[in-house]
């Protein structure tokens, strides 16, 4: 159980500076959407600015989603789950988190594939106007979905530990 403890402290710790580094990602998005409504307005319309709008949003996504994870703030449909007990909260978790981990494991296996394709193929590229290569996406993608899947397991463990009677308050963002 002690390496379970050192898990859980080294994922969730990892996620956490991640997550709240990311978190400011929402800046990035706000200047090149802000950049794209200048220079179609004053400019020539930029032909990067869509995609690359596009691109920041799924690396805010894919990288903030482990720590958001963490702090509870997935979505859960409260009708019964928020009236139980927290021992009964935890049995459930434990089992709905299998079914999470194993979809993660499958998404970062096609993902994995996919960006060995994109390197494979001499650099894959978006059939837009403005081609960028899609590896870099890729790379980011297929990192925070193996994030997303350590912090499940992290949540696996956690719950175990509170069946056996350790304290791991459940985290909420309010």
């Amino acid at each position: 159980m002690e390496l379970a403890r050192r898990y859980i402290r080294f994922v969730d710790g990892i996620n956490r500076i991640i997550g709240k580094v990311v978190m400011y990602g929402i800046f990035v998005m706000m200047g090149i959407l802000l950049w794209s409504s200048i220079s179609k307005t004053f400019f020539l319309p930029s032909l990067w600015t869509l995609e690359m709008a596009q691109f920041a949003m799924v690396a805010y996504y894919m990288l903030g989603g482990p720590y958001s994870i963490q702090m509870g703030s997935n979505v859960r449909m409260d009708l019964l789950y928020g009236e139980w007990s927290d021992r009964r909260k935890s049995q459930v978790d434990a089992l709905t988190v299998l079914f999470l981990i194993t979809y993660l494991g499958f998404l970062l296996w096609g993902g994995i594939d996919s960006t060995i394709y994109s390197f494979q193929y001499g650099g894959e590229r978006s059939p837009t106007a403005w081609r960028p290569y899609l590896w870099p996406i890729k790379v980011i993608m297929i990192t925070g979905i193996f994030l997303m899947l350590l912090q499940a397991i992290s949540e696996f463990l956690k719950d175990i530990l509170r069946l056996k009677g350790e304290h791991y308050p459940r985290e909420e963002v309010h």
